[in-house]
């Protein structure tokens, strides 16, 4: 059945941390985050646009996606009949790059078509392979040692079943020794960002002695050769994040053998379509992939939490509980982890999560809102 979108509300909302969070990019305390509203008649949809305050994870940021949102993006969707949210995506398509713009605006119309139809989101994308998404946590670069092994210890005791730990050059090889001599069982992972270059092979090598579950994107954020290079001369699996973009980007790490594990994000691929496409990819060429995070509210993790239901995310993915991150999440119920360190997965229409729109509301720091120029014709 043909459904349209009658207008979108575009939000930029400012949520503090609970903790300062810091990666090799630097340090994040408070979370600018862009909201859009997908609504047909008196349904709503919601997507989040997971660009950061800078333009350090990829090009994009929140003030530039802004008015990619407003300019291009949005109304190549307000004039338009659609058969299926998967019609989105090839409607933005000739913009180039920008694709967390652009999967901003598609997952809020996967959002909404789920809700039209009454079932839930994980329904519409074609997940369902588990009803419990095995969680991790990400710890960013801490003051010392000793408090990162007391983040890691109070994580543990929460349930978690996976730590990540950021890396950067004076930040890493004997930060994970002593991470594995007080946890010698633990599913660990180091997380680069990009913080190192071939010239630093023999001394990533040493990462082999701590039988790591990956290391994540060490090499350059648009590099697939070097990291084929990487992955030839250490045992450690790597994992490619930033680098794969698209279904072809991960094909062609896969055939070059650039890693041994992909992380998705929704955001970094542009939505549900691309992100479905790559898990397909990985899936036949037998390579495992896990959901992975961008410091999201409510919405996003919930986008996330949708995602991982499909088959080939059999890792613990970065879908940890809201008040890790937030004193008030912008959902309710927020997320929260089980004893064993899952989260169920919720079975309401859409999200399955309610979205807090008082609350939103006064978060919001600015909105605009978008309608067809003119009504749209029957055909």
């Amino acid at each position: 059945m043909a459904f349209q979108v009658d207008r979108v509300i575009v939000r930029q909302i400012r949520m503090p941390l609970v903790h300062p969070f810091e990666t090799s990019f630097g340090r994040t305390q408070q979370r600018d985050i862009v909201l859009v509203e997908a609504v047909a008649g008196d349904i709503s949809g919601y997507g989040e646009v997971t660009a950061g305050e800078n333009p350090f994870y990829n090009e994009e940021w929140t003030g530039s996606v802004w008015p990619l949102l407003i300019d291009y993006v949005v109304p190549r969707i307000l004039d338009h009949k659609f058969e299926s949210p998967l019609d989105i995506a090839p409607r933005t398509k000739y913009i180039r790059g920008h694709l967390m713009a652009r999967g901003g605006v598609e997952t809020a119309v996967w959002d909404l078509y789920a809700r039209l139809h009454n079932e839930p989101l994980w329904t519409t994308i074609g997940g369902g392979a588990r009803q419990e998404i095995p969680c991790g946590v990400s710890i960013g670069i801490q003051d010392s040692i000793d408090v990162l092994i007391e983040k890691i210890a109070h994580e543990l005791s929460a349930g978690y079943q996976r730590i990540k730990i950021k890396i950067k050059p004076g930040w890493d090889i004997d930060v994970v020794r002593e991470v594995r001599r007080n946890f010698p069982a633990i599913k660990l992972m180091v997380d680069a960002n990009s913080a190192y270059t071939l010239n630093d092979v023999d001394h990533l090598r040493k990462l082999d002695d701590f039988y790591l579950m990956m290391i994540e994107q060490p090499l350059a954020y648009d590099d697939i050769l070097d990291h084929a290079v990487l992955q030839a001369a250490i045992q450690t699996p790597v994992c490619l994040d930033e680098c794969i973009r698209s279904a072809r980007h991960a094909e062609q790490a896969i055939r070059v053998k650039a890693c041994q594990i992909i992380n998705i994000k929704l955001g970094r691929v542009g939505g549900f379509a691309e992100a479905k496409r790559i898990h397909d990819v990985c899936q036949q060429n037998g390579i495992p992939v896990w959901c992975g995070g961008m410091l999201e509210s409510g919405i996003g993790r919930a986008h996330n939490v949708a995602l991982a239901t499909l088959p080939d995310f059999v890792l613990p993915g970065d879908i940890s509980a809201s008040k890790r991150y937030w004193e008030r999440d912008i959902i309710h119920p927020a997320v929260e982890i089980t004893r064993n360190g899952a989260v169920n997965v919720p079975n309401g229409a859409g999200l399955g999560y309610d979205v807090d729109v008082d609350y939103v509301e006064s978060l919001t720091i600015r909105k605009e809102r978008l309608e067809p120029e003119l009504p749209l014709q029957s055909s």
